[in-house]
């Protein structure tokens, strides 16, 4: 622990218990990779939690309110997906931010947990293109007009197998948006694993 770690310890960015990042129960929301419906992405798409309680909490607080901490975490918990997911070796693609977003976040955050995955390597070869707006709020259509035409593959494409990683589902329209991309690149995308996810779970899993 750091000499700022002694004089303001951690708190669990889910429910606010001193002593640790994240505790073991709002670290019980997450669980093993689970399908859920996302109509037009093309690959599954495997999410840990829903995206509600401390699941939810735990993923604004790394990504809003710099609990960093919380890489290491979720790195862990994506290391472990990939087993269920399926054979590797896997490239892991971030999905990207707005740049304006990762400045005021310190980096971005998704490649941020994607180094903490230390079972694959990393790509970060996406990026938006200029006029991308916040998409919160956003309609479902709007969102993905805001995305059409502006995720852009920018220096070498992945070799072999990619696994897309992101931080919420909502609508999937950047989901959708990061596996066209890639797609146009030549790079085929194998899953898409996020940390949570506001969709429903596919009927029957």
């Amino acid at each position: 622990m750091t000499a700022l770690g002694l004089i303001l310890p951690s708190t669990c960015a889910g429910c606010g218990l001193r002593g640790t990042a994240c505790c073991a129960t709002c670290l019980a929301d997450f669980g093993p990779p689970t399908p859920v419906q996302v109509p037009g992405v093309g690959p599954p798409v495997w999410t840990l939690a829903a995206y509600h309680g401390a699941a939810r909490e735990l993923v604004l607080g790394f990504k809003e309110r710099g609990a960093r901490e919380l890489s290491a975490w979720f790195g862990a918990l994506v290391a472990c997906a990939l087993i269920a997911v399926g054979p590797g070796p896997w490239t892991l693609v971030p999905a990207p931010s707005r740049r304006s977003a990762a400045r005021g976040r310190g980096g971005d955050h998704m490649l941020r947990v994607a180094k903490a995955v230390w079972t694959a390597p990393v790509a970060p070869v996406l990026r938006l293109g200029a006029g991308v707006v916040d998409s919160v709020g956003l309609t479902a259509g709007a969102r993905r007009q805001n995305l059409a035409g502006r995720v852009e593959v920018c220096g070498r494409p992945p070799p072999g197998t990619t696994v897309l990683l992101d931080d919420v589902i909502t609508t999937g329209a950047t989901a959708a948006a990061c596996v066209r991309a890639l797609r146009g690149a030549g790079v085929r995308t194998h899953a898409v694993v996020a940390l949570t996810s506001a969709r429903p779970h596919q009927p029957g899993l």
